[in-house]
């Protein structure tokens, strides 16, 4: 699976709804953590930054996707991105999760449910407090 596939897998639980830049960035970060060696990982190189992990590589991704009609990009207001599968996109990324190891579905699944029920606050604190190391670049104070 390449990186493109995997970010479809991985958004197309949502169903087409939409995920913040926080929200995605946590997701891959989750899943690249944590079920690597199930999805053919990690895919991604994140680092600790002012909001925990981060990697620009996730950004790049999804606009590559918009180009290519998978992904919906909505950026109309400033500093509120969001980003939703289209129909296409999301067709594709229900393929590709359909492909994976269960265990690697199940935990795509949730996590995404995770990621997109928590607030900005209560989801980068979630991520410091299971993962600290990623705490270390950072200017969030909760």
């Amino acid at each position: 699976m390449d990186r493109s596939t995997f970010v479809l897998a991985a958004m197309s639980p949502a169903g087409g709804r939409r995920y913040s830049p926080v929200q995605i960035q946590k997701l891959m970060f989750l899943l690249d953590r944590e079920i690597s060696d199930l999805v053919g990982g990690p895919y991604f190189a994140f680092q600790p930054y002012h909001y925990g992990p981060f990697d620009k590589t996730v950004y790049a991704v999804l606009e590559s996707l918009a180009d290519q009609g998978h992904l919906d990009l909505d950026d109309r207001m400033v500093n509120r991105r969001s980003y939703a599968l289209t129909p296409s996109g999301l067709e594709a990324g229900l393929a590709a999760l359909g492909e994976l190891d269960r265990r690697a579905q199940d935990f795509i699944r949730r996590s995404s449910e995770f990621v997109r029920k928590h607030t900005f606050s209560a989801l980068v604190s979630a991520i410091y407090k299971k993962y600290p190391e990623m705490r270390q670049n950072s200017v969030f104070q909760h």
